[in-house]
């Protein structure tokens, strides 16, 4: 079954169907780094299926280049990642390269279109802070696009992941007209929000799915059922073999504390092929963050309750906007899953703090990762700000995987 990915910011979605059994035919993303991270992760399933992962372990360990990584991958494995802007002015041009991407692969058909455009612009936090910005935002139709796709490539069915907050985008009216042209495209949907910590992964992280079947083509298309008698982790368990930090401290390479535990085995964040640590950095902070973080950890430790700005000691209170900023720290919850993770990280670590008083900071790339149920050895390029924006965009690949196999079950059987 072959799939294309629009708008594929990391990689979760395409993670997610490759381990379902998918080949994804082309990843579209218009971020260079995220498209570069894209590149990486098709170098490291090449050399996986040909037997060389050493390459890529050197490239981890920071032995070899990306270049030299990528010198030992075909031009037709690297040529899958389109870095462009989806747009009325470049959609003819992306769809000749995937037109000539099928043609190089004697394909003539593509059974799945999957992807999530941009959802800051339905998203409910953007339209508090930024309402007329975010009523004139593009991204808001970028689901014009994504049906643009539908129409010319007719896949089977397809999936469209985006923030809750699309129900009310613009008053309801931008999923009405949603499904109105993907009815007018060919295709039945159903809608359905879900719960990514309902199949595992340890983030409460509610999104819309979207799935839609080809009119002539007789699937149900039914919610997706979950297990009842899902084993659910918490934190301690996700990050227990992670060497401990201090804030601005980096830590890579073959320096695990301990074998992978039984949540590291389920959520397949550790690969005894390619065992290697990666992006476990953690920013740096200023004294009077690390005052507030202690306060906050200490707080949550003794009275399991968040300390509110507003109950700062003054000295520590920057903000004269009390009640704005109420919310502004956030420990995460070590016996629990995390709350919602946003790209928001990117620009500070208030709302992530580490639960572990003697770390005494906001968690790292890795930690992030983890929690978004990235494997270890998915390396994110560019910099330590570019790989937090790319995992706080992402869909988890645990997410992305149950889903995916949920649609090739369902083609399979027809």
């Amino acid at each position: 079954m072959r799939c294309i990915d629009l708008f594929a910011g990391a990689g979760g979605l395409s993670e997610g169907f490759k381990r379902a059994g998918f080949e994804v035919l082309a990843h579209v993303e218009m971020d260079p780094f995220a498209a570069l991270t894209l590149k990486t992760r098709e170098a490291y399933y090449y050399l996986k299926e040909n037997n060389m992962l050493d390459i890529y372990r050197s490239y981890l360990l920071g032995n070899i280049t990306r270049d030299n990584l990528y010198a030992s991958i075909p031009e037709n494995v690297l040529q899958k990642i389109i870095c462009e802007c989806i747009s009325d002015e470049t959609i003819e041009s992306i769809f000749n390269y995937i037109d000539n991407l099928l043609v190089q692969s004697d394909e003539n058909e593509v059974d799945v279109l999957i992807g999530g455009p941009p959802c800051q612009a339905y998203s409910t936090a953007g339209r508090g802070r930024l309402p007329d910005k975010m009523k004139k935002d593009e991204r808001n139709y970028l689901y014009l696009q994504y049906i643009k796709f539908l129409e010319r490539y007719q896949p089977k069915m397809f999936v469209f992941e985006n923030v809750v907050g699309i129900f009310s985008a613009q008053g309801g009216k931008v999923l009405v007209d949603m499904k109105e042209k993907i009815d007018g495209a060919g295709y039945k949907i159903d809608v359905q929000v879900i719960n990514a910590s309902n199949v595992g992964v340890l983030q409460n992280r509610k999104r819309v799915i979207i799935r839609g079947v080809r009119k002539d083509i007789t699937i149900n298309t039914s919610d997706i059922c979950f297990s009842d008698d899902q084993e659910q982790f918490r934190l301690r368990e996700l990050w227990s073999d992670l060497p401990k930090l201090q804030a601005g401290e980096s830590i890579n390479g073959e320096v695990y504390t301990s074998l992978p535990n039984a949540c590291c085995q389920l959520l397949n964040l550790r690969d005894t092929h390619c065992d290697i640590l990666t992006w476990h950095t953690a920013r740096p902070h200023n004294e009077q963050d690390l005052k507030i973080y202690k306060l906050c950890v200490e707080t949550w430790n003794k009275e399991h309750k968040k300390l509110k700005y507003n109950e700062l000691p003054d000295e520590l209170k920057s903000h004269k906007n009390h009640e704005t900023y109420l919310d502004r720290f956030n420990v995460l919850d070590y016996d629990g899953v995390a709350h919602t993770l946003v790209a928001h990280i990117a620009k500070d670590g208030h709302y992530y703090i580490h639960p572990d008083i003697d770390q005494n900071r906001s968690i790292s790339v890795r930690e992030a990762a983890r929690i978004q149920s990235f494997p270890d050895n998915y390396f994110f390029e560019g910099s330590r700000t570019a790989a937090f924006t790319q995992i706080g965009n992402a869909v988890p690949p645990k997410l992305a995987e149950f889903i995916g196999n949920d649609i090739l079950e369902k083609l399979e059987r027809r």
